[in-house]
């Protein structure tokens, strides 16, 4: 690495990890607010909250490394060119090609954060915020678990010949009142139908726990089965007896009832892809999953686009605004680059359009502005 590219770096890390600090206190502080209401009900206390903020950082850090890369970024760049730095090194030869392939490496080492934070520690962190809250208080975390699903949380699953590998002989649908930090299931009720849809069987069990591969263990189990055409033939009668223990075996796991309680943009693309697979073979709707996956593969990218809108801001003289003016400037383009990505999400879902084309959409029109920009500035 030349000194040159050490010097861009060094100043480039430090530039954009104050932004990032400074943007987390501000997240970090509304997020708190959001929380305190619960203060104080049912165990809930104000370490709890702050606990639950700490684990929402890298969250929040994963979404806003472009803009912070941004602004980082252009802090640094108008702080050459007004100290003339960057014209001295114009003047020793350094072409803007060469100037752009230097911030693409420093832009491969937020990359590679961007990675490790997006598919390691984000899931991981707000799992555990999940756990914290329910943790503390099983009231709270219930009526925040039930603002989306009041009577429980649904989920659907196939029923096998044999076990999880066989041929599909019907469907089970099946209603969780809650999942317990340990990752068992209280309050369980399953609906099993046949390939016409036709109720077979209905039970309901007190707890269940996961024993093995795809094997739960039901416990105070009421079962009650239907001989076919039930509904029609007035002289059949239902059969119910009750089970101490009852084995069920499901391709539902915990990770997968894990996922459903976390938000699809805080899952890693591997958590995505799995949940995803699992929803197309149960034939459910998997557009707002597919979306945050290719999101996920295509968030990078938008790292090398930051990099490349900063580049213009080295070339302006100090006549066409300070710094402040410049980081003004980098902060409105960083605000569109995330608005214009939320909003083409929500159109392409609603819209039904290509879900790759939809995430890679708002970073290939910035690339478009940046290369404008470039070729600009190097013309005048």
């Amino acid at each position: 690495m030349s000194v040159l590219q050490r010097y861009f770096t060094s100043e480039i890390m430090r530039a954009v990890g104050f932004v990032m600090a400074a943007l987390l206190v501000l997240t970090s502080f509304f997020d708190l607010m959001k929380e305190v209401p619960s203060v104080g009900e049912n165990g809930y206390q104000i370490t709890h909250a702050l606990l639950v903020v700490l684990l929402g950082m890298p969250g929040n850090i994963y979404d806003f490394i472009p803009i912070a890369v941004l602004i980082g970024t252009i802090y640094v760049l108008a702080q050459f060119a007004t100290n003339s730095e960057f014209t001295i090194m114009r003047a020793a030869s350094m072409s803007p090609l060469r100037a752009a392939m230097m911030l693409i490496g420093i832009a491969c080492i937020f990359v590679l954060m961007t990675f490790v934070v997006g598919e390691v520690i984000t899931p991981m962190s707000a799992k555990l915020a999940k756990k914290v809250k329910q943790n503390a208080s099983s009231a709270v975390f219930a009526a925040s678990h039930r603002s989306d699903f009041r009577g429980g949380q649904w989920t659907k699953d196939v029923i096998r010949v044999d076990g999880v590998d066989g041929a599909i002989i019907g469907t089970r649908f099946l209603n969780i009142s809650e999942v317990l930090p340990d990752r068992s299931l209280q309050g369980i009720k399953i609906y099993e139908f046949d390939r016409d849809f036709q109720l077979l069987r209905e039970m309901k069990a007190q707890r269940a726990e996961y024993v093995r591969y795809h094997v739960w263990q039901l416990s105070e189990v009421v079962e009650t089965r239907f001989p076919k055409d039930f509904l029609r033939a007035q002289t059949l009668s239902a059969n119910t007896q009750k089970l101490a223990h009852k084995d069920l075996v499901s391709e539902i796991t915990p990770d997968i009832l894990t996922v459903l309680l976390v938000d699809p943009d805080r899952m890693s693309a591997y958590e995505l892809a799995s949940y995803t697979k699992h929803l197309t073979e149960n034939k459910q709707a998997t557009a707002v999953y597919e979306m945050a996956f290719w999101k996920k593969l295509t968030y990078p990218i938008s790292i090398l686009v930051m990099m490349a809108l900063a580049l213009p801001f080295a070339y302006l003289h100090s006549r066409d605004g300070g710094i402040s003016r410049r980081i003004f400037y980098g902060i409105m383009l960083g605000m569109s680059f995330y608005l214009v990505n939320s909003l083409f999400s929500h159109l392409g879902l609603i819209n039904t359009w290509p879900l790759l084309m939809t995430a890679l959409f708002p970073s290939l029109l910035f690339g478009l502005v940046a290369l404008f920009f470039v070729r600009y500035v190097q013309r005048h």
